[in-house]
């Protein structure tokens, strides 16, 4: 059973067994909601607030200042009539969730905390993650960054915090470009901090735009939120089972309120020791042989090529400086051998060091009176990560003859095996180069944001709310590389085992030890470089409302300005000329070929890969004594004194971009009676102008010039939300709308960047990309069982206008406006071994603006008590299924056609305990072709199994709570692929975490 096989066997497994768990408790359900029936729904007239989803609901988040937590009635959870149902912990998080869906006219989702500091899940990602519809972009390290909604990408969705815009200038992980786009890394806020968060899926006029998958409104602790004195302690040990480490994780809550002033303060802290094991590719690539020539290879568009002679030491009976006739040592056909796919670069590597986050939060409550009240937040934190990332390569990319005049260079394959894909599953690859990459990560974000609001409600039928708020982000990483390579024509061999097909990953070997220093490493090149990315948000918005419950009309104002700054530094060429000479050949420098040995050792990781689902080859790999190496080359100073370049070294665009956004708003919310039931309508429209500025270096004869282009748009945006009470417990909605969200900011930036040494692929910004608006419709309902439970269908369709995908051409160097001069030494050589800048060709990946993408889907929602099987048992389920399509036959990206949540849960007798799998189908990564390869990249399908339990202890009048989480049990991998099953692109092994302390509360 092949590995895809082997997940979609488990998954079916699990979706069985969840089907027969519903079937079981169906009947069960319903004889429960058939008794609740005869109760009245206790649900209040929906207020101004609650007529979208970011307002209030008519029943607060449990705490326990209240002892005994929320009660249900019995009649509401369909008990008997001297029964009664106390509601908290997770459950009372559910309630208010049910409580705060069934108020709401818009079509969205809440999550509370049952008390502060209690939100469940390490950050917001991870706890947004429960809701239908939302799907996690993880770090390497199996940690939620971002989200997306409704398959749409992460720079889709609008994050708010408090009702206003904010900005991060994250990285998007370990490997991401993050800082130029606009969504919004999560895992920099901790979940401790805040109480409630929202996911808007329909629009209304009184939110801000920018969202056409959804707006997620993030709102921190507040001193009334639990009027009183309180201080709440969280103190955990968080282990890897990657590492055998545990680090600390804390953090503390106070707050107290008097008549009329209330301020809470909250600290929270996390250190990490932190390592992942890996395998990546960088793509597929095929030998380039042309038809009519089978023994002689070509360096073509993907810079491989096979070996056109015999070279030196290669053995297996060759002749050094015969012709190589592939057909004849591969064993496959002429076609098969030209279009026979291996990884460009075959590479395990080991990514370790540390990474801390320390946040804090001051928020002030003022009621003065008991029509005006005023509130400020303000947020602050820091985060710093200290990889190593260590990659053992195959060198395949630019493996052929090269400029070398006294190499015969390229590999020769000898007996090798291809599938009906014609992707390579076994051979071996004689006269082979393996190379060390190892990069430091050391980088620190920094972020705060203020944020002052005034609530002024002299009557009943007027309010006025205000609020104005500042927020800046910094960001800094120091990337160095530092590669060291394998002598030439010395007779290593790569051999290459792809067969096993329950192993995620290829298996490549050597006959060499690859962790000997003495091996006759050679230097290959270094790198010095650095990115610099700053955020700032500024904003005043104002808003008025007429009218009581019944009928309102509310209007308002904003202002939004939005500045996006990313500039990258790169010194490399000088430090490499100083390192080990100006083409690197290890003659001079400060540290020659033959001092090299003194500054490597064996990698301390004598268990590479213990984490991966088989063997990655072998256990331990070459590696740099870093510090002594950077002070033998004086590498601070050329860090220091490194020049602006075009490129970041995260592999995105630089510039700066700001936006200054104006926006108005007229909004109806209005009850009524049809045929005896409720009908309540939310109606609106929002009108928005845009000013962009837009400025990106660009290489001239003098150096860096920032092009700048100025442009503005706007645009008038309608919706409509219904919210119908068929029955007592039934409700149907239907909303229509149309959205916008802009371009990403990354896109737009002008200029152009090398993703790699060989100068073979390049990505380049547009800055003529327009907004993209949606058309929407809505249409669902929920039916509510009682208490916690109910039953949620919903459809949704969106008809996007103008979306952005990249779309990849080939020219050749000359074509791209670039003087070849500006290149690197590295990249020079490169594209003169592929012919010169007349004939080498370049693979440019272009965002472009596409006619129409259509996406639809259905969600569905189920959350039930079975208290009738066990008190304080319970379960909650919901799944997506979304479609798509576009006049162009490219998809958006990230879009998994199935998804599905379930939880189960039991709280009673002082003991919580909550069962969590979240699954996504496979997806595409993203569009083909790839490499010149006509397929795309896949995501796999993954699950991950979570579990989080606690044990309120009897004494210490019950304010101490042990608590246990443990996550990705199954110690599922992220892992993608370069269009097939068996070509893994890449594979990431993040491991099992468990986090295990106390919380207490005084």
């Amino acid at each position: 059973m092949n590995f895809t096989a082997r997940r979609h066997h488990v998954r079916a497994t699990l979706l069985a067994a969840a089907a027969g768990n519903i079937l079981i408790v169906a009947a069960p359900v319903a004889a429960q909601v058939a008794q609740a029936d005869a109760a009245t729904s206790t649900t209040a007239p929906a207020t101004p607030d609650q007529q979208g989803i970011t307002g209030t609901t008519t029943q607060a988040a449990p705490s326990q200042a209240d002892a005994t937590g929320q009660s249900a009635t019995a009649a509401d959870n369909g008990l008997g009539a001297t029964d009664e149902i106390i509601v908290t912990g997770i459950r009372g998080s559910l309630q208010s969730t049910t409580n705060a869906k069934r108020n709401a006219v818009a079509f969205g989702d809440s999550i509370f905390a049952e008390d502060i500091g209690k939100l469940p899940a390490t950050n917001l990602a991870e706890t947004l993650n429960r809701i239908p519809g939302v799907r996690l972009n993880r770090d390497i390290t199996g940690e939620g960054v971002q989200v997306a909604i409704r398959g749409l990408g992460p720079s889709f969705s609008k994050v708010l915090l408090n009702n206003t815009q904010i900005a991060i200038a994250s990285d998007g992980g370990t490997n991401g470009t993050g800082g130029g786009n606009r969504e919004v890394d999560l895992d920099f806020f901790p979940s401790e901090l805040f109480t409630r968060l929202d996911v808007l899926k329909s629009p209304v006029a009184s939110t801000l735009e920018g969202g056409i998958a959804g707006t997620v409104n993030l709102r921190n602790a507040r001193p009334f939120d639990n009027p009183g004195t309180h201080l709440t302690v969280v103190g955990q040990g968080q282990y890897n089972d990657t590492n055998n480490r545990f680090g600390p994780r804390g953090a503390i809550v106070a707050s107290k309120t008097w008549d009329k002033f209330g301020i809470l303060i909250g600290l929270q802290g996390v250190d990490q020791k932190t390592r992942v094991d890996g395998f990546e590719t960088v793509g597929y690539t095929d030998g380039n042989v042309p038809t009519g020539r089978p023994g002689v290879g070509d360096i073509g568009g993907n810079g491989f090529a096979y070996a056109p002679v015999v070279p030196r030491n290669t053995g297996f009976g060759l002749t050094p400086g015969a012709p190589v006739n592939l057909a004849a040592t591969s064993g496959l056909t002429d076609t098969q051998i030209r279009s026979a796919l291996i990884p460009r670069l075959g590479r395990n590597n080991v990514t370790q060091g540390t990474r801390s986050r320390y946040s804090a939060l001051l928020a002030l409550e003022f009621r003065p009176t008991d029509t005006l009240s005023f509130a400020f937040d303000g947020i602050y934190a820091k985060s710093k990560r200290d990889y190593v990332k260590s990659n053992m390569n195959w060198y395949v990319r630019n493996s052929g003859p090269g400029t070398d005049p006294t190499s015969t260079g390229g590999m020769v394959p000898i007996g090798l095996t291809v599938d009906a894909n014609n992707v390579v599953t076994s051979g071996t690859f004689a006269n082979s180069v393996f190379f060390l990459e190892e990069s430091i990560f050391r980088q620190t974000t920094e972020f705060y944001n203020v944020n002052p609001s005034v609530t002024w409600a002299p009557s009943d039928t007027f309010k006025v709310e205000a609020q104005v708020n500042y927020g800046k982000s910094t960001f800094y990483r120091e990337q160095p590389s530092f590669l060291i390579q394998t002598p030439r024509e010395t007779g290593i061999n790569a051999f290459y085992d792809n067969t096993d097909s329950n192993n995620p990953q290829p298996i490549i070997t050597s006959n060499v030890d690859l962790g000997d220093p003495n091996l006759g490493w050679k230097w290959y090149r270094q790198n010095v470089q650095s990115v610099r990315r700053k955020t700032e948000t500024k904003g005043a918005h104002v808003d008025f409302t007429l009218g009581d419950a019944n009928m309102n009309l509310k209007f308002g104002g904003a202002y939004d300005s939005a500045l996006r700054n990313v500039r990258a530094y790169d010194n490399s060429t000088a430090y490499q000329t100083s390192v080990c000479g100006a083409t690197c050949d290890g003659t001079t420098g400060s540290v020659t070929n033959a001092q090299l040995s003194q500054y490597l050792q064996r990698l301390n990781v004598t268990d590479i890969g213990k984490l991966s689902k088989g063997n990655v080859g072998y256990t331990s790999i070459i590696s740099t004594k870093l510090k002594e190496l950077q002070a033998a080359t004086n590498y601070q100073s050329f860090l220091d004194n490194a020049p602006e370049a075009r490129g970041s070294v995260t592999g995105g665009t630089t510039g700066d971009i700001l936006e200054k956004t104006f926006g108005f708003y007229m909004e109806g919310n209005g009850v009524t009676e049809i045929f005896g039931r409720e009908l309540r309508a939310n109606a609106g429209v929002r009108y928005v102008h845009t000013d962009q500025h837009v400025a990106g270096p660009v290489q001239v004869a003098a150096g860096l010039v920032d092009v700048i282009q100025d442009s503005s748009y706007e645009k008038v945006l309608p919706s409509l939300n219904l919210t119908y009470d068929v029955a007592t417990r039934l409700k149907l909605r239907f909303a229509t709308s149309i959205s916008m969200t802009r371009a990403d900011a990354g896109s737009l930036l002008p200029g152009l960047t090398f993703s790699d040494q060989g100068a073979q692929v390049a990505t380049a910004g547009n800055p003529n990309l327009k907004p993209y608006t949606s058309e929407n419709i809505d249409l669902g309902g929920e039916y509510y069982t009682g208490g916690i439970g109910y039953v949620g269908v919903s459809y949704f369709r969106k008809n996007i206008d103008g979306f952005t995908a990249n779309i990849q051409s080939t020219v050749p160097f000359s074509a791209l406006n670039l003087a070849f001069s500006t290149l690197t030494t590295t990249q020079q050589q490169a594209i003169n071994g592929r012919g010169g800048p007349d004939v080498a060709q370049i693979v440019v990946t272009q965002p472009v603006n596409l006619n129409q993408l259509k996406i639809q889907g259905v969600e569905a929602t189920w959350v039930q008590p079975l208290d009738f099987l066990v008190r304080g048992l319970g379960f909650s389920a919901n799944g997506t299924r979304i479609t798509q399509k576009s006049d162009t036959g490219l998809v958006a990206s990230g879009i998994a056609p199935w998804s599905y949540n379930l939880q189960g849960f039991y709280e009673g007798h002082g003991v919580s305990l909550s069962l969590n799998y979240v699954w996504n189908d496979e997806s595409i990564a993203a569009n083909g072709p790839q490499n010149n390869i006509p397929v795309p990249l896949r995501a796999d399908a993954r699950g991950q199994f979570d579990i989080s339990a606690g044990y309120q202890l009897p004494f210490f009048d019950n304010r101490v709570r042990l608590t246990l989480d443990v996550l990705n049990i199954t110690n599922e991998p992220l892992r993608t692929t370069f269009g097939y099953d068996n070509a893994a692109y890449s594979v990431y092994y993040p491991g099992r975490q468990f986090l295990a302390g106390i919380r207490a509360k005084f």
